[in-house]
């Protein structure tokens, strides 16, 4: 038997080989393009990504509005709210000495009504206490200067895109 026949089909073939070859010539295979047929074909998906993309997008733009202005809401309700104080007393003015009206629209009857706000008290120091104060803020505008400076300085370093000496620090071996 030579082998080149069953590998290349050259050379001489087995006549057992040519019977084989004969009987299974009904199962070779034989190339024919792929037909599918018409009922077993699948529908379109379709592309929802978009659609839910855009929903997406305006509903989060909605969100952050909303918490927007209920944080806008919220930051200006102490300023709005008024402080309701009962009008000073009227004087009486003494028909001994009537005023005349200064504007031609104005009654001698209408008093301006001014609202006082209550002042402030400062707290009072004594002299030792005052003098502490003073020390204490002179120190922490120091360690703000000093932390300010030394932030500055990092920054600097990390920002340097080629450092002068990289091996600054590292000792020598050998």
């Amino acid at each position: 038997m030579n082998d080149d026949y069953l590998w290349d089909k050259t050379g001489e073939p087995d006549p057992q080989v040519q019977e084989l070859e004969e009987i299974l010539s009904s199962l070779r295979y034989q190339p024919k393009p792929l037909q599918i047929p018409n009922e077993l074909r699948l529908p379109q998906r379709r592309n929802y990504f978009p659609w839910v993309a855009i929903a997406a997008g305006v509903s989060l733009a909605i969100l952050a509005g909303g918490i927007w202005l209920s944080t806008r809401s919220h930051g200006d309700a102490p300023q709005r709210q008024a402080e309701v104080t009962p009008p000073a007393p009227v004087k009486e003015v003494t028909p001994s000495a009537p005023k005349t009206p200064e504007r031609k629209n104005e009654s001698p009857e209408e008093v301006a009504v001014h609202k006082h706000r209550p002042k402030v008290s400062t707290p009072v120091l004594s002299k030792q206490e005052r003098e502490e104060a003073l020390m204490a803020k002179e120190q922490v505008m120091l360690a703000l200067r000093l932390t300010t400076e030394k932030l500055s300085l990092v920054h600097k370093k990390t920002q340097n895109k080629y450092p002068a000496n990289q091996i600054k620090n590292q000792h020598r071996v050998g």
